[in-house]
């Protein structure tokens, strides 16, 4: 199982803009260094491409995936399946925690995002980080093991 990461983006600010970014840095300590605020388990968000796109097509806009805040754009990889697996990313380690549940803030951003979101893992799924690393845009994601 292997995916690839297209795109990156943190906001340095609480409800501040996504920035896109060449690179970011994950530390176990910190999440994504120079993101506002994370918790010890939700430290890092990935987003499928597809699903991202799956639901702007259901609200009927093309939005850019930044709209979704989270932190990690990929393609090719299932992210329900890597729920509770440790995964590469650059040269980071993560384990993935579980489904980002979307909030109000996604219709905020456009209304019946929220609801676009909520089927399939369209959201993503949250992270916490094992091994400090980098990661950058076409850098490789693959499985390492189960996290039990």
């Amino acid at each position: 199982m292997q995916g690839t990461v297209l795109a990156l983006a943190l906001r340095a600010e609480k409800s501040g803009v996504m920035t896109r970014c060449e690179s970011i840095s994950l530390t176990p300590e910190n999440g994504v260094i120079g993101d506002h605020g994370t918790s010890k388990n939700r430290q890092v968000t990935l987003l499928d491409e597809a699903n991202w796109i799956a639901a702007c097509e259901e609200i009927g806009l093309n939005l850019p995936w930044t709209a979704r805040r989270a932190n990690i754009l990929v393609q090719g990889i299932d992210l329900e399946e890597l729920v509770e697996q440790r995964i590469r990313i650059g040269t980071a380690l993560v384990e993935v925690i579980g489904e980002v549940d979307p909030c109000y803030v996604m219709d905020a951003a456009q209304n019946g995002l929220k609801d676009a979101l909520k089927p399939d893992w369209r959201g993503g799924v949250y992270a916490r980080v094992i091994e400090s690393g980098t990661v950058r845009p076409d850098d490789q994601i693959s499985q390492i093991h189960s996290a039990q």
